[in-house]
């Protein structure tokens, strides 16, 4: 890109009118233009290889991936293209996953069409929406969260957690893993804990808004 010529955009949405109506919002703009589109994570990598970007606008949640690992795909291959990471939700998790990927930032689908294309035209000059200090105080605040101390837990007591979020009794978890009962009491007992509660109704409550919260980071 040179300072005459137009920015290079490539979209990645499986939603078809989605795409259109960004692409045609970005087409509108003099010094913006889309050279490829693709609907999945499939396709994407060779469609940006044959368009030559600058920007790379990619969607979180695809029919067949996410946009998060195609961005660490291009990035990889190509580290000079930018990518934007589009999401639904503004959570933590899309602020460390877009950073660990090598995204210059993410944008929130419901903002103006406006900040989308400030944001295009920030990162094709080498600007980072996500700053180093950002990303550290995210991470702070993950590992003092729900998901941070569930991160804690060994792997043994993960697997522990997720079956009692699923209704397991002990006697159902000591069966389902091939441990004696007193085995699974103890490490509940461990794992309440590490998470500071002291009820089972609690880590059923926890794992149901953990897995909320997931579903809702990939939509």
């Amino acid at each position: 890109m040179t300072d005459s010529s137009p920015i290079r955009i490539f979209l990645l949405d499986d939603h078809d009118i989605v795409l259109r109506g960004l692409a045609d919002l970005l087409e509108s703009q003099t010094d913006l233009t889309v050279v490829g589109q693709a609907t999945s994570a499939a396709s994407a990598l060779s469609t940006v290889e044959a368009c030559n970007p600058d920007v790379a606008v990619l969607d979180v949640r695809l029919g067949d991936g996410n946009g998060i690992e195609v961005c660490r795909d291009i990035r990889s291959a190509h580290p000079e293209i930018a990518c934007l990471i589009l999401t639904s939700f503004a959570d933590d998790h899309a602020i460390i996953d877009a950073a660990m990927a090598g995204a210059a930032g993410y944008v929130l689908k419901q903002i103006g069409g406006n900040d989308i294309v400030t944001a295009i035209r920030k990162v094709a000059t080498g600007a980072q929406l996500l700053d180093a200090a950002i990303v550290r105080l995210t991470l702070r605040r993950l590992r003092q969260s729900e998901e941070g101390r569930v991160d804690s837990l060994s792997e043994q007591e993960h697997r522990i957690f997720e079956l009692i979020g699923d209704g397991y009794s002990n006697r159902q978890i000591a069966d389902e893993m091939h441990l004696a009962e007193k085995t699974v009491k103890n490490y509940i007992s461990n794992l309440f804990l590490k998470l500071g509660i002291d009820r089972r109704t609690q880590a059923a409550a926890m794992a149901a808004r953990i897995e909320e919260r997931e579903r809702n980071r990939l939509g």
